[in-house]
C-alpha cells in the first residue's frame, strides 16, 4: 500500500474560532493508482493534498507513505521525505521567471545531490518525455501556459517520484491545451506513476479511474470509473 490513512483530521483555531477543515478521513490508495480528489471549494480537498503531500501534519489520525509513519516525523524529514517521494503540480505553475527551463527542472536535483552529469542527463531525458526538448534554454516569459504547465511536469518527475500530486492543473489553460496537459497525464498514468489529482472539475476528475468525492471534509463517494 502506497497511502493509507486512519481517521485523519486537520482543525484550525482563528482566535476562538474553530475551522474542521477534515472531519476523519480513511482512505487507501495503491502504487499504480490514478485518483482524483474532486468537490466544491471549501469540500477539504486542497487541505486533504496538503497532508498526503506532506506539506502540512494532520491534527489527529494516522498517515503512512511507503510504510513511514508520516504523522512522527520531524519538519526536516517531511522536507526530505517530499523532494525524494513526491512531485507536485500546481494551477499556477510555480516556476522561477528568471531562470531557464533547464535550471527550473533541476532544482530538485539539486536538493538531492546529484552528480551535475546525472543531472544533464536526467533533465534531457525528462523534457523530452515532455514534449520540451527544444525549449530547454527558454525562459517561462518566453513560454505558453501548456508549455509551462509541462515545465512543472518535467519537475515533479525529475526525482522518479512515488507519488505525483496535481492541483487543478488545467486552472490557467484554455479547454484545448487543458485536454493536452491531461492527456499528458493520462500517459504517465500508463507508465504506472501514481498521479493523485486535486480537481473541483468533473470533466478532469473523469480522466482518473478512480474518484474520491468530498464535501464539509469528508469523503462522500467513491467512484471507480469504467475504462472503455
Amino acid at each position: 500500500m502506497l497511502i493509507h490513512t486512519e481517521d485523519i483530521t486537520k482543525i484550525y483555531k482563528i482566535g476562538s474560532y474553530v475551522v474542521e477543515a477534515l472531519g476523519g478521513v480513511t482512505i487507501d490508495i495503491d502504487k499504480g493508482e490514478y485518483v482524483a480528489i474532486t468537490g466544491p471549494s471549501g469540500s477539504g480537498k486542497s487541505t486533504l493534498m496538503h497532508l498526503l503531500g506532506c506539506l502540512d501534519t494532520p491534527t489527529s489520525g494516522k498517515y503512512f507513505l511507503s510504510g513511514t509513519d508520516v504523522t512522527s516525523l520531524t519538519d526536516l524529514e517531511l522536507s526530505q521525505l517530499r523532494n525524494k517521494k513526491i512531485g507536485f503540480v500546481f494551477q499556477t505553475f510555480n516556476l522561477l521567471p528568471r531562470i531557464t527551463v533547464t535550471k527550473n527542472v533541476e532544482l530538485p536535483l539539486l536538493y538531492a545531490g546529484i552528480t551535475a552529469k546525472e543531472r544533464q542527463k536526467k533533465i534531457e531525458s525528462i523534457l523530452e518525455r515532455v514534449g520540451l526538448g527544444h525549449r530547454k534554454t527558454h525562459r517561462p516569459n518566453e513560454l505558453s501556459g501548456g508549455e509551462m504547465q509541462r515545465v512543472a511536469v518535467a519537475r515533479a518527475l525529475i526525482n522518479d517520484p512515488e507519488v505525483v500530486f496535481a492541483d487543478e492543473p488545467t486552472g490557467n489553460l484554455d479547454s484545448k491545451t487543458g485536454k493536452e496537459i491531461m492527456s499528458l497525464f493520462n500517459d504517465l498514468a500508463r507508465e504506472g506513476n501514481t498521479i493523485i489529482l486535486v480537481t473541483h472539475d468533473a470533466t478532469v476528475a473523469n480522466y482518473a479511474k478512480r474518484q474520491l468525492k468530498m464535501l464539509d471534509g469528508k469523503i462522500t463517494e467513491e467512484v471507480l470509473v469504467k475504462t472503455s
